[in-house]
């Protein structure tokens, strides 16, 4: 039987950004573009689905210039694909296999720069788990970062079963998460969620017991406070009101000085923790949640970055098919 590795161009359809700017003035299509070489520990991956997130756009305004890695660069994190080659110390992996991730583990301690908006890209075999069966590529590829920031942050608060939280932009890609994982996998008794009016129907479907339009309610005047705040949005000098005597507030979006006692940290991406949760998404407990308009193809993608930085996408966007 033929390899699959027999069949690798030496060049591939890219997008790559050469210097910082708007997403829409400095990411350009390069049609051939060098297909990235394996590390011993990696494996090659035929891209069928990457999706955004805006740490992807962040990177390109050069917001993370400090610890970003050189230019010319490929964004992308979130990869759905097919392994095609893997390297000499890959053990459990193989050619043929359907696999999705976040090929960068330390998300902003010098990213790769050949990421997932490609026809191909390379990830070490342990930042990969194998495709949940009932998911399809563009599913799979909307949940690797989300999940995993969801995920660590519960993590660290100490959520537990029977406890309550507060989640601050229940719509977004990573609050769609944070209400699932924290009513279905943590045990969490009571979950609220903030959102705009439209989609307080989305959250309540989540598992939110209580939506909260944050277009008429301040959440911290609520006479009821919580064990735990999640704040996706960047609010915590409001959420440290919202919690309980040694409630705990965590941030993914951290603006000046944090009020105490919240804290924020930086996502730390595993294979392991996929496969840990993988059992929850085949059973339909956590489910992927993509914007309505939010598959675009490959051709279009400065158009869905354009549509991610108005801040208004449910969930996540997704690039299929590429190319």
């Amino acid at each position: 039987m033929e390899s699959m590795s027999s069949s690798i161009p030496p060049t591939m359809k890219a997008w790559v950004y050469s210097q910082h700017g708007s997403p829409a003035d400095v990411l350009k299509l390069d049609s051939n573009y060098g297909v990235p070489q394996l590390q011993q520990d990696q494996v090659l991956i035929k891209v069928v689905a990457a999706a955004l997130n805006p740490v992807d756009f962040k990177r390109m305004l050069g917001v993370f210039i400090d610890s970003d890695s050189p230019l010319p660069s490929v964004p992308g994190y979130d990869v759905a694909g097919v392994v095609v080659k893997v390297g000499s110390q890959v053990r459990a992996l193989k050619e043929g296999d359907e696999v999705y991730g976040n090929i960068n583990e330390k998300g902003l301690d010098h990213p790769k720069i050949h990421g997932t908006l490609a026809e191909f890209t390379v990830s070490e075999e342990n930042l990969l788990a194998l495709k949940p069966t009932n998911l399809g590529f563009v599913e799979a590829a909307s949940i690797p970062l989300a999940i995993g920031t969801a995920y660590e942050g519960l993590v660290k608060t100490g959520l537990s079963f029977g406890q309550s939280i507060l989640v601050l932009g229940g719509a977004g890609g990573v609050g769609t998460m944070v209400i699932q994982l924290a009513k279905h996998v943590f045990g969490a008794s009571k979950v609220a969620a903030t959102s705009s009016s439209a989609k307080l129907e989305l959250l309540k479907s989540l598992g939110a017991d209580l939506a909260i339009d944050y277009t008429k309610d301040n959440f911290e005047d609520l006479p009821e406070k919580f064990d735990v705040v999640y704040d996706t949005v960047g609010q915590s000098e409001r959420a440290v009101k919202a919690i309980k005597e040694g409630g705990k507030v965590v941030t993914i979006e951290p603006v000046g000085e944090l009020a105490e006692p919240a804290f924020s940290f930086i996502l730390t991406s595993s294979g392991a923790m996929l496969e840990k949760l993988n059992p929850f998404l085949e059973h339909g407990q956590v489910k992927p949640v993509i914007d309505p308009r939010g598959t675009f193809p490959f051709s279009q993608t400065p158009q869905a970055f354009s549509y991610l930085e108005t801040g208004r996408v449910t969930g996540k966007i997704v690039i299929h098919p590429i190319p």
